[in-house]
């Protein structure tokens, strides 16, 4: 059975938080079209090379960058944009386990790093790796791969991020 670990960075002007036992919801941006598009490889592997060097800091293994997962994280962050809502479930499926699978990954463990706000690719890994529930996902040893993806919401300001990073079985 793939286990599941996920984190979210929440932006200090999101319009409402509602926090559950089974999920958090962050309502970042009002919900409309989104500019949503395909990670690029030069991008995907930039965040590879970025988690695999505080991976190797500490001793662990590498990461290779999917685009199987960067194709999940894609369409996770788009689906985040158009309703303006940062979670880790989306608005047809339960969480990254079940996008990761519909993307044709076969996954022996998936977590999930997310947020929203005004954040570049450099900025977002930044605080990623300085908040102790992302890092506990980029850190996890027996994370092989990762995908990112981004979406920008119709406010054209609030950019959502997500990231996937899983072990195949």
């Amino acid at each position: 059975m793939a286990a599941l670990v996920a984190a979210m960075l929440l932006p200090a002007a999101a319009l409402a938080v509602t926090v559950r036992l089974d999920r958090t919801v962050v309502q970042a941006a009002a919900p409309g079209r989104a500019q949503c598009r395909t990670t690029s490889g030069a991008e995907n592997a930039a965040v590879a090379a970025v988690t695999s060097g505080q991976r190797k800091s500490l001793g662990l293994k590498a990461v290779q960058p999917s685009a199987r997962l960067a194709q999940a994280a894609a369409r996770h962050a788009c689906d985040m944009a158009r309703r303006g809502l940062m979670a880790h479930h989306g608005s047809t499926t339960k969480g990254p386990l079940q996008r990761v699978k519909q993307a044709g990954y076969h996954p022996a463990l998936t977590a999930e790093n997310i947020a929203a706000g005004p954040f570049g690719l450099a900025q977002v890994l930044g605080v990623w790796n300085q908040s102790p529930g992302h890092r506990h996902n980029i850190l996890l040893p027996e994370i092989r791969e990762v995908g990112i993806g981004q979406a920008v919401a119709e406010d054209g300001r609030t950019v959502f991020w997500a990231a996937v990073y899983a072990a195949p079985r």
